[in-house]
């Protein structure tokens, strides 16, 4: 784990560099210039800016100046995005004035807050008939319930595959990729997930069915297996060309994620990571778990670090755990290298919430928490102190405070580390790390025009950091 803090740096210097991504030759068919374009000057809009993932920035300049050449209207091409590359980059779009956003490459499928949005998956290629014989060697009994889902970037196949498979199987039941975000909840007999919908018409509902995924091994299969944990999944590798059942142990992953929520009952001080800036409703469940933390007795701290690991986060060391709010695909944060673990809204809502129970469906998008979402559960009245219920951390052994509190926290005087914790007068112990960090602040770049005074440039260290080649001498 250490490494992870601090290197010397010599994994970088010796670290070779392979050849570029060449461009591709079929930028037309790969991106779909035609609907691009169209969508372009249906919407009238004149600055519009092109979001890629890193495997894809290679054809940018290529696409850019052919849909400038084709709509007349300026294009911004996002390199490195604030957060996920899965997450629509709303505010670099905003930086350069953009008025639309052409998404390309794979996509968590979040909806967005204010820009129109096209998503362009890039139809990665597909052996419809290799993929079609693997299933039937998975699913030898003709009558299974099975629910076909893919990665985005295959679902222009889907529709062949489902010509193929339909009549073997009748109850297959393929999933369609959805990017408009839905008003209302879903109706009886139809789910709506991560970007996906499909009919469910078996008499036990969902955990009928079993799961077929047509893509590599990612966060998005995780994010089902763990959602959907009641079904028993298999998947179809394109770039292997080979099927399996899947043998992650989702049971293990869960206790793993469990294990977290127990951390979480324990900690004191917990800082909440801002994961993204577009997804609709993250201002909402931000404001939800700091009044959650504050009614639980705990210290909250939000903190916006961009794309979070464990270097950036190993410099709050007074924060006991961290809570990430996310899109749906990223929530769920492997933290083993990191100092402090990392949690979902979901689990720690787990974790505060007396009235919210495990029922053994796990939950990775955070607006299902909110008011008049599906699973959105009211917090309990609060009780006092002399009648909670005493409760014994599983970690350490230790009694701990598992009831909510109703009157908000008592600011401190300067002075002293003792404050009131309930309404019964009883006195408790602020940690001092905790104090320490609400006094931490950090500023960056700021134009500081007319105050700092003109000077001419001069010559800089040359070398690295670790051993600038004037290092011990004084600079001329």
């Amino acid at each position: 784990m250490a490494t992870a803090f601090s290197s010397d740096g010599e994994a970088v210097l010796r670290r070779e560099l392979g050849p570029a991504a060449a461009p591709r030759r079929d930028l037309c068919g790969f991106y779909e210039m035609g609907r691009a374009a169209a969508f372009v000057r249906g919407g009238g809009f004149r600055k519009v800016a092109l979001q890629f993932p890193d495997e894809l920035l290679a054809d940018a300049a290529a696409v850019a100046a052919r849909m400038e050449a084709a709509t007349g209207a300026e294009m911004y091409v996002l390199g490195d995005t604030t957060y996920g590359s899965c997450c629509v980059d709303e505010v670099a779009a905003e930086h350069a004035g953009a008025e639309a956003v052409l998404h390309y490459g794979p996509a968590c499928l979040s909806p967005c807050r204010k820009l129109p949005v096209l998503h362009i998956f890039g139809q990665q290629p597909l052996d419809v008939g290799r993929c079609a014989e693997a299933f039937r060697e998975l699913y030898s009994d003709r009558q299974s319930r099975v629910v076909v889902l893919s990665d985005v970037v295959y679902a222009h196949a889907m529709d062949e595959l489902e010509q193929q498979l339909c009549p073997e199987y009748p109850n297959i039941v393929f999933s369609r990729v959805v990017c408009e975000d839905s008003p209302g909840p879903a109706p009886p007999g139809e789910v709506r997930q991560f970007g996906r919908q499909f009919p469910v018409e078996a008499p036990g509902g969902l955990q009928d069915y079993a799961m077929f995924y047509v893509g590599a091994e990612g966060l998005a299969l995780t994010s089902f297996m763990l959602t959907w944990n009641c079904c028993p999944f298999s998947s179809f590798n394109p770039t292997t060309g080979c099927g399996r059942r899947e043998t992650l142990n989702v049971n293990r992953a869960l206790m793993r994620r469990l294990y977290l929520v127990e951390r979480a009952r324990d900690a004191q001080v917990v800082g909440i990571l801002v994961g993204t800036l577009g997804v609709v409703g993250y201002l909402a469940v931000l404001q939800h778990l700091r009044e959650l933390l504050r009614r639980a007795g705990k210290r909250s701290y939000t903190l916006a670090v961009g794309k979070p690991n464990p270097a950036k986060l190993a410099n709050f060391l007074e924060v006991d755990i961290f809570v990430l709010v996310s899109c749906a695909q990223n929530s769920l944060l492997d933290s083993s290298d990191y100092y402090r673990p990392v949690v979902t809204p979901y689990e720690l809502e787990l974790a505060c919430n007396p009235a919210r129970e495990w029922t053994g469906h796990y939950l990775t998008d955070f607006r299902d928490l909110l008011p008049g979402a599906c699973a959105y559960v009211e917090l309990p009245p609060a009780v006092p102190a002399a009648e909670a219920v005493p409760d014994i951390s599983l970690i350490t052994g230790e009694m701990r405070a598992a009831h909510l509190c109703d009157p908000p926290t008592p600011q401190l005087p300067p002075s002293t580390a003792l404050a009131c914790r309930d309404q019964t007068r009883a006195l408790a112990e602020i940690s001092p790390a905790a104090s320490f960090l609400e006094s931490r602040s950090w500023q960056g770049l700021e134009q500081r025009l007319g105050q700092t005074p003109v000077s001419k440039a001069v010559q800089g260290r040359r070398g690295i950091a670790i051993a600038y080649e004037d290092e011990g001498h004084e600079q001329p």
